[in-house]
């Protein structure tokens, strides 16, 4: 098995409902993570603002 070459360090701290925020690595601040239009009409939420969740960073990411 070969060596370890990159362990993120990433911190989640839960807001309110489904708001987070996340820190991560060579980003400044905090990721605001939330919900928005048919998801939080899915899961029955009114979000104080609409905000990126993070299955659409997911979606971003695989993407490339």
């Amino acid at each position: 098995m070969s060596d370890i070459v990159y362990e993120a360090d990433v911190r989640i701290e839960r807001v309110r409902g489904p708001e987070r925020l996340a820190y991560i690595p060579a980003h400044e601040g905090a990721v605001e993570f939330g919900v928005h239009g048919a998801i939080a009409e899915h899961y029955g939420v009114r979000p104080r603002t609409e905000t990126s969740t993070t299955l659409d960073y997911v979606i971003a990411a695989t993407g490339g």
